[in-house]
Formats: structure tokens, sequence, C-alpha cells
């Protein structure tokens, strides 16, 4: 199996050929794009989602995507805008951030809407990392009765380092409804020192583990899950935190956050294995 995965993968640079950039305005003027790589319409639809700051570049994301339309899945791969027009870099973490998840969700619900328009009905969401978390917000923001299903690889928490997330919340609380518009700067994810408006840092903080496997549990869709087993990003009770929820989960043993090197055809696989599970069962 691992061996035709890999004659897959490396074909994909012939079927870059066919592939279609949508572009969208989100807000006024500001305009995001995506990557469009059609399949059989037989299938459900895939809406890929890149990882913190990234864009649809990210080697994972991008060979995950090739991958799939291999296989003859419609491929729908956006990069979020982070309010930042026809965004196509990836963002430093000292970059001043505009931007916050309910953009972010609003943006993702503008893609679903794009795909339906293409005309599918059927469509699996499948997030990266920070990408994971953030179709997660989506699904619990009434989202479209196309949406079938999802699967997050290396989901994670919005992590905000030592500082005491109840302190910081309330904290920035009083900033937003005092009208302060200071930047503010603290830790989150991988990034050291973030520097973001109060209602976007607010937005994010507010997602921590609890909110995470609520979220999980209420989730209106079928979901699947797939995490590396040497993901040293996450602490050790996430994993066991997940697996209560006794939801499908594959662990690739050895694997790390970003799922990278031989990793990414085991990502490849657990998904095409996770969407063959999708497509079997009952409507929900």
């Amino acid at each position: 199996m691992r061996i035709y995965l890999f004659c897959l993968l490396i074909s994909f640079f012939p079927a870059a050929a066919h592939a279609e950039i949508a572009q969208q305005e989100m807000r006024p003027g500001i305009s995001a794009s995506a990557e469009y790589l059609a399949g059989e319409r037989s299938k459900p639809a895939v809406l890929l989602l890149h990882g913190f700051l990234q864009t649809r570049e990210f080697s994972t994301v991008a060979m995950l995507a090739r991958g799939l339309q291999d296989e003859g899945y419609s491929v729908l791969s956006p990069t979020l805008s982070f309010n930042i027009p026809n965004r196509t870099q990836s963002l430093a973490c000292e970059a001043v951030h505009k931007h916050n998840m309910e953009d972010d969700v609003a943006e993702i619900g503008r893609w679903v809407t794009w795909l339906k328009s293409r005309g599918h009905r059927s469509i699996v969401l499948v997030g990266h990392s920070f990408g994971s978390l953030q179709l997660l917000a989506y699904l619990s923001a009434k989202p479209d009765s196309a949406v079938k299903a999802y699967i997050g690889a290396s989901l994670i928490e919005a992590q905000i380092g030592t500082a005491n997330r109840p302190a910081l919340i309330e904290q920035l609380e009083n900033r937003v409804h005092g009208k302060q518009r200071a930047l503010v700067t603290q830790t989150l994810s991988f990034c050291k020192k973030y520097p973001s408006t109060p209602e976007g840092l607010l937005s994010y903080a507010r997602w921590d583990q609890a909110r995470v496997l609520a979220a999980l549990r209420q989730s209106p869709v079928g979901v699947n899950l797939i995490m590396g087993e040497e993901d040293n990003m996450l602490e050790r009770s996430w994993l066991k935190a997940l697996q209560h929820m006794q939801a499908p989960m594959a662990i690739v043993k050895g694997a790390s956050h970003f799922m990278d090197g031989a990793h990414e055809f085991d990502l490849l696989e657990h998904t095409l294995e996770s969407l063959e599970r999708i497509q079997q069962a009952p409507s929900r």
C-alpha cells in the first residue's frame, strides 16, 4: 500500500496543470483564493484547510490534496486571508495579526458555498493542526447541510503557553468592552510572541481543550481523527482525552505534529480510509 501511495504522490506534478484557482471577496477589500482540483462526481468533495499562519502550499497539505485527487476526490484548498488581500505567503509570528476566529469561520463558510455552486452536495472537511480547530469552530456555528463529515489531523487547542487562561480571557474581555485597541502580545500556538488585537486574540484563546472536546461531542457530523504518536506540540494527556471521545482515531506511529517525511504517506492512507468509512456510514 505504501509503494502504491508513493507512486500516486510523485505523479502530482502533471495533475497541477489541471488545477483551477478560485477567488472570492471575503470582506470589502479583502479577497482570498483557493485551489480546486476536480475529481469524480460520485465521491464527496473535500475542503482541505492548512495549519496555523500557513497557506495551502504548506507541503503536508499540498501533497495530501494531490494524493486525494489521484484517488478521485475533488479537493478545494483555501488560503485563509487573515485580513490580508490575496495572501499567498505564510505569516510571521511577529506580524501584526488583525484576524480572528469569526473571520476564519466565515471564510470557511464561503468556500463551502463555492463548492455547492459547483454542484457538490456532499462535502467532507479535512484540516491539519490549527486548521482542524478552525473547521471544528465552523461546525459549531450552524454548518451548511452539504457538510457530511469531518477529519481532523493533528487536532490541537489554542495553546497560550504558561499564561493563566481565565485571567487572560478576563483581561481581554475588559479591553474589548473598554474599546481599547492597543495590540496585545501573547504566546499563541508555536508563536512565542504573537501581537494581536484584543478581539482577535480573545476569539482564539477561548478555544481551550474543554471547548474542543465539547465541540467534538456536539458535532452535527461524523468525526474522524488522525494524530501523530510523537507529536511534541501536544500535552501527554491530550491523546488520552481524545481517545475517550470514542470517535474513530488513527495514531500514526513515529509521526510528528506535521506528519512530514514518510509520514505524509501515512496521513494520506488514513485520510483515504476515513473517507471510505464516511461514505459507508449511515447519515446522521
